[in-house]
């Protein structure tokens, strides 16, 4: 399992019982988490006493107890900040796990030796891209949410990088491919964090398990003729890493070389030792 790392203003203090407790810099958080099915005898203090707790509703959906949280705050992650807050269903804005993946992407930038344009899709509120431009790179940030890429664009001035050279685009994600493809442009590297189901602007509908493949086929035509890397992240439930593996094999092992790499992506506990595990992460890697 790859581990995030890197981290002062976040910490994963525990987990069980379905939920897991989180310190936020100064801010402990309680909020649920299906992957934490075990027994926890949650004697850390923070479960009694949290700044803010997200309830699951039986109903549906869920509310936040956030008595003594502000409306939003700032944590950091190496030399990047970034704004959270509490958000419906449970989120905060950041995924801290995917700091793993931000720290591979920047790796790869900073070793390459050139130029590099990384295209980030589904790329929510920027922290992938804003990472990748403190790497170096030139970034085109694509999400259909315009007020996710606000935010986006708000976390890159929080971590000085406003006059970095990262473009902007509310837009459906295959839409803008289609059409980067037809103006020629190419990248050196995308990372996509696909979701499990969704609508696009005009009704389209997204469902993981029919489109990723379609969509993983289509964002290899806007490859350069010699890309660095593919980052593929998902949170759906039941797909192995080896899936992973076997599309970037099929679809871009088998037209540009280079290999792949999958692994389920995951935080330390501090309280067991142990590792929760988050999702599932592939790369591809070029030949260098």
């Amino acid at each position: 399992m790859w581990t995030a790392c890197g981290w002062k203003d976040y910490e994963l203090l525990d987990c069980g019982g379905g939920e897991k407790l989180e310190r936020w810099g100064d801010k402990l958080l309680v909020r649920p988490d299906p992957q934490a099915i075990w027994a926890t005898p949650r004697s850390h203090a923070g479960w009694k006493h949290p700044d803010g707790r997200y309830l699951r509703s039986s109903a549906g959906g869920g509310s936040w107890e956030k008595a003594r949280l502000p409306a939003q705050w700032l944590v950091r992650w190496q030399s990047l900040t970034f704004q959270v807050k509490p958000m419906n269903f449970k989120h905060t804005g950041l995924f801290p796990e995917q700091a793993v993946n931000w720290a591979f992407a920047q790796e790869q930038i900073r070793s390459a030796g050139r130029p590099v344009n990384v295209l980030n899709l589904f790329a929510y509120t920027g922290a992938a891209s804003v990472a990748c431009a403190a790497a170096g790179a030139s970034v085109c940030h694509v999400d259909a949410a315009k007020g996710m890429v606000q935010w986006a664009r708000e976390n890159a001035r929080a971590s000085g990088l406003e006059a970095a050279p990262i473009r902007w685009i509310v837009d459906d994600c295959a839409k803008f491919v289609e059409r980067e493809i037809r103006r020629g442009r190419r990248y050196d590297a995308i990372i996509m964090d696909p979701p499990s189901y969704g609508r696009g602007p005009t009704g389209e509908v997204w469902k993981l398990e029919d489109s990723l493949y379609p969509f993983v086929e289509l964002c290899a035509g806007v490859l350069s003729d010699e890309p660095l890397f593919v980052i593929i992240n998902s949170y759906t439930t039941g797909l192995a890493p080896s899936v992973l593996t076997y599309l970037l094999e099929t679809v871009v092992s088998r037209r540009f070389g280079g290999r792949t790499v999958s692994d389920e992506i995951g935080l330390p506990v501090t309280e067991t030792g142990l590792t929760l595990p988050c999702g599932a992460t592939g790369r591809w890697t070029g030949d260098r």
